[in-house]
């Protein structure tokens, strides 16, 4: 019998909460192979291998649409996913000089002893939340190790 696991159990494997796993499953990008007699969502291993893509092409840049339609058969050509990541990149390089830039107004005015004005304070935390945005998108590259590890545990458990 193949195993399978509960969302729950899902989310703990991969370190996606369960309320994005019932969001994708809600927007029929990723949904349950099967459901228990409860009406728990129950996944199995190709479901499983399902979600690796995703995230994976997810961390490449493209959008929850984009995935959608890939993998419903659209193809998108390897220069098309490097101009994806590319516009990615130039995103992520405009957000921190604008985060490095309000720290250095800060920095210089503290240097100054001068008080910060509220505006500049407002700036320095949009700025770092954008940043911090940014940050979270770039832990989701980690995952794929984590999809490494859960497939040689699963071809170890077969």
């Amino acid at each position: 019998m193949q195993q399978q696991w509960k969302v729950g159990d899902l989310a703990k494997l991969t370190g996606l909460t369960v309320r994005t796993l019932r969001f994708y499953d809600q927007i029929g990008l990723f949904s349950p192979s099967g459901h228990s007699g409860s009406g728990h969502r129950l996944y199995n291993e190709a479901d499983i291998r399902r979600l690796q893509q995703i995230l994976s092409l997810k961390d490449l840049g493209l959008s929850l649409e984009e995935i959608q339609a890939l993998l419903e058969g659209q193809t998108y050509t390897p220069a098309e996913i490097v101009s994806i990541q590319i516009e990615r990149v130039r995103k992520t390089i405009k957000t921190q000089r604008k985060l490095l830039a309000a720290l250095e107004r800060v920095a210089e005015r503290m240097t100054d002893q001068e008080p910060l004005s509220t505006d500049a304070f407002i700036s320095l935390l949009e700025s770092m939340r954008l940043a911090h945005e940014k940050y979270i998108i770039e832990r989701r590259m980690n995952w794929e190790n984590r999809f490494d590890l859960l497939g040689d545990f699963l071809n170890e458990h077969k």
